[in-house]
C-alpha cells in the first residue's frame, strides 16, 4: 500500500536525534512521501531544506496565526522567495486560531495576514493548507470571499459536518488526523463517513496529535496507518481503498510524484 502523510512537522527538534530512524519507518509502512508544513519564517526555511536533502520529502511554506507579530513587507517576500524552491507545494500553515487569541483586534489581524497568504497563492498558484481553531465562522467567509480559484484542505479538520459540506461545495478537501480515533472524538467520524471519497486527505500533524493506540507519545509519519485503519472502519471501506483514494487526492492537490 501507498501512503501520503500530508502534513507534519519533522523539522521538529523532537525529531533531531532520529530523523533518518522516523523516515525509515515510515517508508518501511508504505508512507511513499511526506509534506512537512512550516509555521515561521525560520521553519518554513528548514522544511524546504529537508525538501531537498530527502527524496520522498515535500514542503508548505507560511506563517501561522499564532505566530503574526512583526508580520510585514519583508515577510511576504520572504515567504514568496522560499516558495518558489523546487519541492515547495502549497502555502501553509495558514489561516485563524481564536483558541487562545480573545482580543479582536489581533483577530482582525490575523484575518488580514491570512487574506495576504492566500494572494501569495494565488500569485504562485500554489494549493493552500489551512489551520483554523475556533473560528469556523470567519474561516469560511474568507473562503468563500477571498480563495476563489484557489484549492486546498482544511488542516486537522475539527468543524461540524454543515461546515465541512459547505468546504466540500468549494471544492476544498479535510484533513484527517489522529483524533478521529480519540474516544471524545464527537463530531469528526460524522464527518469522515459523510466524506466524498475525493475530499479526504490523511495527516499526522507529527510530532503532534499521536492516534490510539500511540496516543500521548511523539507521533510520526508511520502512524497515519492507524488513522487510515479508523477511516477503513467508520466508512466500511478496506485499508488499501483508503490508501489508494487518499495518495490519488494528495497527488491531485499537490501535483507530486513519488521520487
Amino acid at each position: 500500500m501507498n501512503f501520503v502523510d500530508t502534513h507534519c512537522h519533522l523539522n521538529d527538534e523532537k525529531f533531531a536525534e532520529d530523523l533518518i530512524e522516523v523516515v525509515g519507518r515510515a517508508e518501511n509502512s508504505g508512507v511513499r512521501r511526506i509534506i512537512n508544513f512550516g509555521d515561521t519564517l525560520k521553519s518554513s526555511a528548514a522544511v524546504v531544506e529537508l525538501a531537498a536533502k530527502f527524496a520522498n520529502m515535500f514542503a508548505g511554506v507560511g506563517i501561522h496565526p499564532e505566530e503574526i507579530s512583526g508580520f510585514d513587507k519583508n515577510s511576504t517576500d520572504k515567504i514568496i522567495e522560499l516558495a518558489a524552491q523546487k519541492k515547495v507545494v502549497a502555502i501553509g500553515e495558514i489561516g485563524l486560531d481564536y483558541y487562545w487569541e480573545k482580543d479582536s483586534d489581533t483577530r482582525l489581524m490575523q484575518q488580514k495576514i491570512f487574506i495576504e497568504q492566500l494572494d501569495i497563492a494565488r500569485q504562485l498558484n500554489l494549493p493552500v493548507c489551512i489551520h483554523e481553531r475556533e473560528a469556523h465562522g470567519d474561516a469560511l467567509k474568507i473562503l468563500k470571499t477571498e480563495a476563489k480559484g484557489l484549492r486546498g484542505v482544511m488542516h486537522c479538520y475539527s468543524g461540524s459536518l454543515e461546515m465541512a459540506r459547505e468546504i466540500w461545495k468549494l471544492g476544498w478537501l479535510i484533513g484527517v488526523d489522529g483524533p478521529l480515533t480519540f474516544k471524545n472524538s464527537a463530531k469528526l467520524p460524522e464527518v469522515v463517513k459523510a466524506a466524498p471519497s475525493e475530499m479526504i486527505l490523511l495527516e499526522t500533524d507529527a510530532p503532534y496529535l499521536a492516534p490510539v493506540p500511540n496516543r500521548g507519545k511523539r507521533n510520526e509519519p508511520c502512524f497515519i496507518v492507524d488513522v487510515a485503519k479508523k477511516i477503513a472502519e467508520i466508512r466500511g471501506e478496506t485499508l488499501e481503498t483508503v490508501a489508494q483514494y487518499t495518495t490519488e487526492n494528495a497527488e491531485r492537490l499537490y501535483n507530486i510524484k513519488e521520487g
